[in-house]
C-alpha cells in the first residue's frame, strides 16, 4: 500500500518549507503547525514526516512542543527528524508522541548508535535517513557533503537489518521539477529489501502516480502542496485510491 506522507518542517515553531537545504531560502507558510497537520489529517491523510530544522543545525531537538501538540491533537502517526542524535533525543522523541523518528547525520557518524537503535526499540521504529547529492550523503541538514556512496551506505545498513528508508536528491528538493526516479530505481536494485520512502521534488499528481507504478513504500509531499500545485483534495482522492 503505497503511503502519501506531508511534510511539515519546523523553524522557530513555524510551518516553512527551504529550498535545496538552504536555510537562506526559507518561506514561512503557517504559524501553526498543528492546524495544518488537522488538515492532513482531515483529508484521510495517515502519516506526517515532521522535521525539526533548528534541531539538524542544533544537533539536538528544539522544536519538541510541536511534536508533543501534532501527536495529543491528532492520530498521525508522526516519524520525527531533525537534531535525533543520541539516545537520549530518541527517547525524548518517543516520549513525545513520535511513532517513527528518523536517523540522519547522525546515521552517518555513529552507524553503531543507529544500530543500537535498531535492536532496543526494534528496526520499524528507526527510518535511515538517506540525503543524497550527486549520489553521495549530504549531512547536517544537507550543509556538509560526506563523500560516501549511498549505495554503499544503504547496503551497510541492510546489512545491518534497516527496513525503511527515506532518500532525498538534494538536487532535486524543493524545485518542483519532479523526483529523482533514477536513483529510487538504482536504490530498489541494489537494496531491495529496503521500503523507500521517496522525498524532493514532488510537483504534480503525474509524479505521484509514476512513484507509486514503482512499487515503493511512499513518498513525502511538502512544497507541492504548501505551493497549491497539489491540494488536499487531490491528496485526498489519491491516499483514498492507494487504500483499494
Amino acid at each position: 500500500m503505497f503511503q502519501i506522507i506531508p511534510a511539515i518542517d519546523l523553524i522557530e515553531g513555524q510551518c516553512v518549507r527551504l529550498t535545496q537545504g538552504d536555510y537562506a531560502q526559507k518561506k514561512v507558510y503557517s504559524s501553526d503547525p498543528l492546524e495544518v497537520a488537522k488538515a492532513f489529517e482531515g483529508a484521510g491523510i495517515k502519516r506526517l514526516h515532521l522535521v525539526d530544522l533548528d534541531g539538524a543545525k542544533a544537533r539536538k531537538i528544539v522544536n519538541i512542543h510541536v511534536l508533543e501538540r501534532i501527536a495529543k491533537g491528532t492520530s498521525l502517526q508522526i516519524d520525527f527528524g531533525g537534531g535525533v542524535q543520541s539516545d537520549e533525543m530518541v527517547d525524548l522523541a518517543f516520549s513525545a508522541g513520535a511513532s517513527q523518528i528518523t536517523a540522519g547525520s547522525i546515521a552517518v557518524r555513529n552507524r553503531d548508535m543507529v544500530i543500537g537503535w535498531f535492536q532496543k526499540y526494534g528496526a520499524d521504529k528507526i527510518i535511515v535517513g538517506a540525503d543524497a547529492h550527486h549520489e553521495q550523503i549530504a549531512v547536517s541538514g544537507w550543509q556538509e557533503n560526506s563523500n560516501i556512496s549511498i549505495f554503499d551506505f544503504l547496503s551497510d545498513y541492510e546489512k545491518a537489518g534497516a527496513r525503511y528508508i527515506i532518500s532525498t536528491d538534494v538536487a532535486k528538493d524543493g524545485l518542483l521539477q519532479g523526483p529523482s526516479f533514477e536513483l529510487y530505481e538504482k536504490i530498489q536494485t541494489q537494496n531491495p529489501s529496503l521500503h523507500i520512502i521517496a522525498s524532493g521534488g514532488v510537483a504534480s499528481m503525474g509524479d505521484l502516480n509514476q512513484l507509486k507504478e514503482m512499487n515503493l513504500f511512499g513518498v513525502i509531499v511538502g512544497k507541492a502542496f504548501y505551493e497549491g500545485r497539489i491540494t488536499l483534495d487531490e491528496l485526498a482522492s489519491f491516499s483514498n485510491n492507494s487504500l483499494c
